[in-house]
């Protein structure tokens, strides 16, 4: 047996369970023969352009805008169902509760046809919620983008540095773009955050540079007096594709290394640099990619050759996992890092103070947002791009501002 079919067989089960389960809400709610059987058909329509993208599509490929918003459309079809399979399903384990009871009680049941109405107008309005925030998400929401700004105190922050400010951009993922008219703003908001130094944390495409090429002239336009740093992501490495030869591989890879230049951006490949002012300094440290479960081509060590542990450092590392597993409790007290990777999953429920929730959260310790231990921080971006689906929905793309501030 192919080692694909079994996960197949198992999603072609749970899309029959969900697709049963609506047909019986929307059948109870309606008796129009069009609504219900137009329902299914969209649905079936969705799943088949699924399947066949993936099953039809050269793996040299790489991951395409024709694939992203086959998902897009398949999830559209499929999440809201949950709610739908969720409350009818716990009302047929209510029915089944009350047969058992009054069958041990000689008792006959009574009809339930308007319960059953109920419920299934309420499992229907229920999935409304989902679904419509999955269309602004997929429409909107992957280009709303939000500044969010931290003010972190440091005692050892070099005086100079006292309102020193930093925006971290990360998770580019070129190849996804289809606006360029919504990239230009996100672009103009931030450069009018005005700050001194511009940090991006890897993956500028998807899989190859050429996805790139219609976004160099915009991005290019980003604007910092301290200068605009970068390192590489999971995503740069173009490990998510097939290669005719390991050259061309090469070659791709280096033509993705050449576009941090002419974005007019430094490439840190484990490297540093000291950003000097008022004849003061700090260190800023920038490692490949490292990840657990990932290409781990990041040298901490090497990347901090030349500068010294009583340094004030700013290491980019675009994996969080890396700051849980290596950076957090290193003697060498790498103060502030800046990541990002997660992009939140691109779905999740931020309401500040209230609730925070993102699936995100069950794969990484740090998902999105600031963090601090042992008195040093992270700040995971939730991505400025987005890839796989074609939208965001309650995570919205980031634009991070720090201030350093002497404590």
């Amino acid at each position: 047996m192919p080692r694909w079919l079994i996960p197949v067989l198992i999603i072609t089960s749970l899309i029959v369970i969900f697709e049963a389960y609506t047909f019986q809400a929307i059948k109870m709610v309606t008796k129009n023969t069009y609504i219900k059987y137009l329902w299914l058909g969209l649905s079936l329509i969705a799943y088949i352009n699924f399947f066949y993208t993936i099953f039809s599509s050269d793996r040299s490929s790489g991951q395409t805008r024709q694939f992203q918003w086959a998902a897009g459309f398949m999830l559209l079809a499929l999440l809201p169902k949950i709610m739908i399979v969720l409350v009818m399903f716990g009302e047929d384990i209510v029915r089944l509760f009350q047969k058992g009871v009054s069958m041990m009680s000689n008792e006959a049941t009574k009809p339930l046809a308007g319960r059953r109405k109920f419920i299934s107008q309420l499992a229907l309005s229920l999935a409304a919620i989902p679904f419509a925030s999955m269309l602004y998400g997929i429409f909107k929401g992957k280009y709303n983008y939000k500044v969010l700004k931290y003010q972190l105190a440091f005692k050892d922050l070099p005086e100079a540095f006292d309102g020193f400010t930093i925006t971290q951009i990360t998770d580019i993922h070129s190849g996804s773009f289809d606006n360029k008219e919504k990239i230009q703003y996100g672009v103009d908001l931030i450069n009018e955050q005005q700050s001194d130094m511009i940090l991006f944390t890897g993956d500028i495409v998807n899989n190859f540079a050429h996805e790139m090429d219609d976004w160099i002239d915009v991005f290019k336009q980003l604007e910092a007096p301290r200068g605009k740093f970068s390192i590489l992501g999971n995503h740069d490495y173009g490990d998510y594709s097939s290669w005719k030869t390991d050259e061309d591989k090469e070659a791709n890879f280096q033509a993705i290394k050449d576009i941090h230049p002419k974005i007019g951006f430094e490439l840190l490949l484990n490297e540093s640099r000291y950003i000097e002012k008022d004849g003061e300094k700090i260190a800023l440290v920038g490692v490949e990619n490292w990840g657990k479960g990932f290409k781990k081509e990041g040298d901490l060590k090497k990347a901090s050759e030349g500068i010294q542990k009583e340094d004030f450092k700013v290491l980019m590392s675009h994996d969080p996992t890396h700051w849980e597993l290596k950076v957090k409790e290193d003697d060498f007290n790498y103060q502030l890092t800046l990541s990002g990777h997660t992009h939140g999953l691109q779905f999740g429920i931020e309401i500040p103070g209230f609730l925070r929730w993102s699936p995100s959260q069950y794969v990484y310790k740090q998902w999105a947002g600031l963090y601090e231990e042992f008195g040093r921080y992270i700040n995971v971006n939730r991505g400025f791009g987005y890839h796989a689906f074609p939208g965001r929905v309650g995570i919205w793309p980031e634009i991070t501002v720090i201030e350093l501030k002497k404590a």
